[in-house]
């Protein structure tokens, strides 16, 4: 892929302010798992390195925590970065964590029908949607019995209005200052 320029601003992001201090990297509780920790996938993006960046697992182990972003003393916004990278690597079918796409998809559509999450249908869900119809069936009861788990959702009410916010936050160019400017 070739070097796209400018491509991380339209993520809200200036990754050339940021100069490598690791700040974010050394504060990722993730760091451990990642191929790449978040320093590393900025400056793989500093140096037009796209294919990289959006091929590394990094950006769908990220947890979206903020502490990278919290510790940048620049106000990089690595979380932002990571975030965007995932959309932008779903677009293009560079999904090097099938399974955690496949959750983030459920568990977002099962927010938006419901306005909160139903654990045991998520879990369903995935599980089917994986292969592995019976994977952990058996902490159900206890989930079940301890009132950790119910077996119907709860919706909220202005389910509507919850849909037009998220369509409205799914359109292109849309960020979460751009949204609340329009308010």
């Amino acid at each position: 892929m070739q070097h796209l320029p400018g491509q991380a601003a339209k993520a809200g992001v200036d990754i050339n302010s940021c100069y490598q201090c690791g700040k974010c990297t050394a504060g990722c509780p993730l760091a451990f798992a990642m191929d790449y920790g978040p320093r590393q996938i900025v400056r793989f993006l500093q140096l037009g390195w796209w294919t990289e960046a959006l091929g590394a697992r990094s950006i769908w182990l990220c947890a979206a925590c903020d502490l990278c972003s919290a510790r940048c003393p620049r106000g990089v916004n690595p979380a932002r970065l990571m975030d965007w990278l995932r959309a932008e690597a779903g677009k293009r079918g560079m999904i090097s964590e099938p399974e955690i796409k496949t959750f983030n998809d459920i568990f977002l559509k099962l927010v938006q029908r419901d306005g909160r999450l139903s654990e045991a249908e998520l879990a369903i869900r995935f599980n089917l949607a994986t292969g592995q119809p019976f994977k952990d069936a058996l902490l159900a009861p206890t989930l079940l019995r301890r009132r950790k788990m119910h077996l119907l959702p709860r919706r909220i009410k202005g389910r509507k209005i919850l849909r037009r916010v998220i369509a409205r936050a799914s359109r292109p160019g849309v960020t979460a200052e751009k949204g609340a400017e329009n308010d």
